[in-house]
């Protein structure tokens, strides 16, 4: 059975590994799985056009598996407003080439959630590398957006309490830039919800064909 990482700035070249690698508009190697996207830190005004073009482009290849990571981040210096008109003309792409969304949120949860409402995407949206309280994930679900764990949930106590609540086709895994192997992910997250891994990956493959496939 294959441990699929779903967000990842590492390829792996194990063989009982699927990883989808990040890449941005100036990635340079698209051949293997990918997600793409604008992400709000590298926002820049005067390339937006060129970024955007390269974006649309990019998410027609066959190696394009969803259109991230991009969203808002309260803690970088990029204008909050900006950030927005751009996570929305890339959900607009998301939408026109049906890629998922992979998500980057820093202190700005509400205004996914609102943004979901309001634009009602027929797309799954993930949110990547989630570590918040059990009350945010179960918002999160409840309105639609699937959360995706990485490596926090190895040591940390209360997010290992918010991951044993949630509805397993509400989860994905992944390992992000940390220098983890996706496979002690998997081992730790089926630690926590008392089932083996080989269960916890025919759960993740599930929800990662409905999604992907």
């Amino acid at each position: 059975m294959v441990f699929i990482d779903v967000h990842t700035h590492a390829f792996s070249e194990r063989k009982k590994v699927f990883s989808i690698v990040n890449t941005y508009p100036d990635s340079k190697d698209f051949s293997k799985p990918f997600s793409i996207g604008i992400h709000p830190w590298f926002i820049k005004k005067e390339q937006l056009g060129n970024q955007l073009s390269i974006l649309e482009d990019k998410l027609q290849s066959k190696n394009c598996f969803a259109l991230g990571e991009c969203g808002l981040d309260k803690l970088t210096d990029v204008n909050f407003e900006l950030q927005k008109e751009v996570l929305i003309k890339q959900i607009q792409l998301s939408e026109k080439y049906q890629k998922p969304l992979i998500i980057h949120c820093v202190k700005a949860h509400q205004e996914i959630i609102a943004l979901k409402k309001e634009m009602k995407p027929k797309q799954v949206w993930i949110l990547h590398g989630f570590n918040k309280s059990i009350q945010l994930a179960e918002s999160c679900v409840k309105n639609g957006i699937l959360l995706s764990f990485g490596a926090a949930i190895i040591a940390n106590k209360k997010l290992q309490e918010t991951f044993l609540e949630l509805p397993l086709a509400s989860i994905l895994l992944e390992t992000d830039d940390n220098e983890v192997a996706i496979e002690e992910v998997y081992k730790k997250a089926a630690s926590i919800r008392k089932i083996n891994i080989d269960e916890l990956q025919q759960e993740i493959k599930q929800n990662f064909n409905t999604i992907f496939i």
